[in-house]
């Protein structure tokens, strides 16, 4: 009875003061929950420009919180399900919703479908993703990639016609089609229930001579960003596209070693 009560007296202790660092990273999380919900207000009020940019403002925050919480060493459960909740709504609710506003409302009975689809895709890649982290760790060869379109890479591929309307508005009756943004919602969907390997560079490392190139293109990356933001953009979520099948190639490659050693 002494020990529970010891228990029921720390556990209040932690309640009633929680270190900065256990807090620092959720805060980063709700930012991009904001990004992610000021999107669809955006996309409701037809204003799609503002739209775009805040669900990318919503993936750089995505990209930010697991690092602050890993440089701080303030992982918690409560935050690794916020983060979960945080990327469903701006990369699966918020693309989702755009893309209607933008093109899909017009097609009767089934325009709302493809969204739906989108939106519950999201939902299975996350919930299988949250399920991974409580089996048994993966093989060493599996480390480099991720199981399927990451949830923020998802939310740019279908957000690509839009991005491409924005800078070439004379393709703009063939990229917002009906049946080119339902297509593409389809396949944003097969890719993040898949189990596709696709690149991940959290784990990679960037040899010693090529840290100045580097250097150089990210330098190339931003001069081009701010003169020509879209056509950056589309041109990322392109390459990334055709990135997939390469990453296969590499991962089959790593794996075949790995059975032989």
């Amino acid at each position: 009875m002494e020990k529970i009560n010891q228990k029921l007296q720390l556990s209040r202790q932690r309640l009633k003061s929680l270190p900065f660092r256990k807090i620092a990273p959720n805060i980063v999380t709700m930012l991009a929950l904001c990004a992610g919900v000021t999107s669809i207000r955006y996309s409701i009020q037809q204003d799609w420009m503002k739209a775009v940019i805040y669900i990318f403002i919503a993936a750089v925050f995505d990209g930010l919180d697991g690092r602050v919480a890993r440089f701080l060493k303030g992982s918690t459960k409560f935050g690794a399900e916020l983060d979960s909740l945080s990327d469903f709504v701006s990369f699966g609710v918020a693309p989702a919703i755009l893309m209607f506003q933008w093109s899909l409302n017009s097609l009767p009975k089934f325009g709302w479908f493809f969204c739906l689809l989108m939106v519950i895709g999201q939902a299975m890649r996350l919930a299988r993703f949250n399920t991974m982290l409580e089996e048994e760790p993966q093989p060493e060869y599996w480390h480099n990639f991720f199981v399927g379109v990451p949830a923020p890479a998802a939310a740019a591929i279908a957000m690509m016609p839009c991005m491409i309307s924005f800078d070439f508005p004379e393709v703009s009756y063939i990229v917002r089609s009906h049946a080119f943004c339902a297509t593409l919602l389809c396949l944003v969907s097969f890719l993040m229930v898949s189990r596709i390997p696709t690149i991940s560079t959290k784990r990679m490392k960037v040899p010693s001579y090529m840290i100045m190139p580097m250097m150089l293109v990210v330098a190339l990356f931003a001069s081009f960003i701010i003169t020509q933001p879209w056509l950056t953009l589309g041109l990322m979520v392109i390459v990334y596209v055709l990135t997939i099948p390469l990453g296969v190639a590499i991962f089959l490659k790593a794996k075949r070693q790995s059975l032989k050693a």
